[in-house]
């Protein structure tokens, strides 16, 4: 059974860091993409950023772009999320996701991560 496990959200105030793991199990995510989302209440899911693993080609969204930074470790089946400069505007829950159904920047991953609270207070 696969199962993506995110960690390391919590309160930071604004232009303070926080880095978003996600631990997967159940298989190896190595030549797929793998992607973060979130969602803020009321809004729907967002992506925020992307990354291939067969290339390692990385994608953002343009209002994460320059302050977040995706990465992952194949030989500890971990994706990261590197997040600096941070704004009220990025409080939401983050979601890791895996194998994209179709666009990668589409809410359509066939796996999901339960979702890390990140607030940002200004």
């Amino acid at each position: 059974q696969v199962q993506l496990a995110e960690s390391g959200g919590g309160l930071v105030q604004a232009g303070g860091s926080l880095r978003l793991s996600c631990a997967a199990s159940g298989r190896t995510f190595g030549s797929y993409a793998m992607a973060w989302f979130r969602q803020a209440p009321g809004k729907e899911r967002e992506f925020v950023a992307a990354i291939r693993g067969s290339s390692g080609n990385s994608y953002y969204a343009d209002s994460v772009k320059g302050r977040f930074a995706i990465s992952g470790d194949n030989a500890k089946s971990t994706l990261y999320l590197q997040m600096n400069s941070l704004k009220p505007e990025d409080t939401a829950v983050y979601y890791c996701a895996g194998d994209p159904g179709s666009a990668y920047y589409l809410p359509e991953y066939d796996y999901w991560g339960q979702g890390t609270q990140v607030t940002v207070s200004s």
